[in-house]
């Protein structure tokens, strides 16, 4: 496997180090949390630039507390178009090749049709405006591959992808991650990789759960040869080890 291609997210205490080690990028996760690009920001620059240090590249993830981009209430809109610009102008400054981000929907809130059309609507409007970033929508909730499919391709812009979380469809979608991979391939720019029991969004090694990582990885990199692969761990070393030698 072509290692350039990988990354460790830093959620991992021990990304920065692994990372080092293996000759992998990072993704950074700092800013997962909207208020470390305001309040915090002075402090939370300067830790991700020295993670950053010795590493061949990067990704970074957008902030997703609170944001929906399908959101019913313009201001609330208004809010995540606000938080993502500032994800990609942190991301041309570190040198991210791309940012990832939540698709945002709930189940227990928006019809999927709304979801879907006012996706496209959000989407469409923020490139209009937005740096030459590649964004890859993220599935979390969703429980079928069919709308952020439906999305990507109603928005019909090259610099928005998917992110396929294999954990996620695990954990929250009936459809097998197979048939996901299948049905996104020709819009895959990017995956997350960790594994569970299908039972909890547990972010668990690579070798333990359901999912069997190396078949899947094989088959993804036979089908989206560009893609790039996240592992998205509570600790890097062992899986790093298990996958790499």
């Amino acid at each position: 496997m072509n290692r350039e291609k990988f990354y460790l997210s830093t959620i991992a205490t021990d990304a920065v180090r692994v990372a080092r080690d293996y000759g992998l990028g990072l993704e950074i996760a700092e800013y997962c949390t909207a208020w470390n690009m305001d309040r915090k920001f002075a402090a939370v620059d300067g830790v991700v630039r020295k993670k950053l240090e010795g590493i061949s590249g990067c990704t970074l993830h957008g902030p997703y507390n609170e944001l929906f981009p399908c959101a019913i209430d313009p201001k609330a809109r208004e809010l995540a178009a606000f938080r993502y610009r500032q994800a990609l102008e942190l991301a041309a400054g570190y040198g991210a090749t791309k940012v990832v981000i939540h698709g945002g929907y709930h189940p227990r809130i928006y019809f999927p049709v709304w979801y879907v059309e006012q996706s496209i609507l959000f989407w469409k409007e923020f490139l209009a405006q937005a740096p030459p970033v590649q964004i890859v929508l993220e599935n979390v909730l969703e429980e079928e591959p069919g709308m952020l499919l439906d999305i990507v391709r109603g928005v019909d812009d090259p610099r928005l992808g998917l992110c396929l979380d294999v954990g996620h469809v695990n954990a929250y979608s009936a459809v097998p991650v197979e048939r996901w991979l299948e049905c996104w391939a020709p819009y895959i720019f990017h995956f997350h990789i960790h594994n569970n029991d299908g039972s909890r969004d547990a972010h668990d090694p690579l070798n333990q759960g359901d999912i069997p990582i190396r078949q899947l990885l094989a088959r993804a990199q036979a089908l989206c040869p560009d893609a790039t692969f996240t592992l998205e761990l509570m600790k890097t070393e062992p899986s790093v080890r298990w996958l790499f030698g």
